[in-house]
């Protein structure tokens, strides 16, 4: 299965987009945001879990990456509320449920297997973030070909300085805007490497999920 699948094109997909797909676990769905295979894939989805909703245990050979945007997400006995950021490692594995019900921004192997870190992070909490010039900037990870962070960037301001070495966002709260284009909350953009966007954040401000350096080469789906 093929989604979004060339990374040397813009991709966007805005909520009133979102096409919910049945996984084949009973209570979760998904929209497909991008996505290079079938159940095996290297994929980027907003998932939801229903209430009393779970997978049997399973390991991630490509890792996993989450960012829960609404309800209680729960890896067995561990429990994670909206703003919590999880990194799991290739080769990890976890038992993910939700007994109120969930909604996360789910990234699938994606990361080199060289990885070993395990990354937990309460966007919640206030010492996580610095202020830089216009903006505010929550770190999630850095590492060799990706950063990750949330930014709240003031109203009118650019987002970016100059061109991307590929670069995806997700709009948390506010607007971004780009000319006549507005891009609310849950909208996903994806720009290819060598692009000079021209993004600003609306009258409010916006704050969105950044990850940037990861598209400098085209993507490959899992090995079968």
């Amino acid at each position: 299965m093929l989604v979004n699948s060339d990374f040397s094109r813009r991709a966007i997909v805005t909520p009133d987009e979102y096409r919910w797909v049945a996984s084949p676990q009973g209570g979760v769905e998904r929209v497909m945001l991008d996505r290079l295979g079938d159940e095996k894939a290297r994929a980027t989805s907003i998932v939801r879990y229903a209430k009393a909703s779970h997978f049997p245990p399973h390991m991630h050979p490509g890792g996993e990456e989450v960012l829960v945007l609404s309800g209680t997400f729960s890896e067995g006995e561990r429990d994670y509320p909206a703003g919590w950021y999880l990194r799991n490692p290739p080769r990890s594995s976890h038992r993910p449920s939700s007994e109120d019900g969930t909604t996360i921004f789910v990234k699938l192997w994606q990361m080199p297997a060289s990885e070993s870190e395990f990354v937990r992070v309460n966007t919640h909490d206030p010492s996580r973030w610095t202020r830089q010039r216009d903006r505010e900037v929550c770190p999630l990870f850095s590492g060799a070909d990706e950063q990750v962070a949330l930014e709240r960037v003031a109203a009118s301001a650019r987002i970016f300085a100059g061109r991307v070495d590929g670069a995806e966002m997700l709009v948390l709260d506010g607007e971004l805007r780009e000319e006549d284009q507005i891009y609310r909350r849950g909208s996903w953009i994806r720009l290819p490497a060598g692009e000079d966007p021209a993004f600003i954040a609306g009258t409010s401000g916006v704050t969105i999920y950044l990850k940037t350096g990861h598209l400098r080469t085209q993507p490959v789906p899992p090995a079968c």
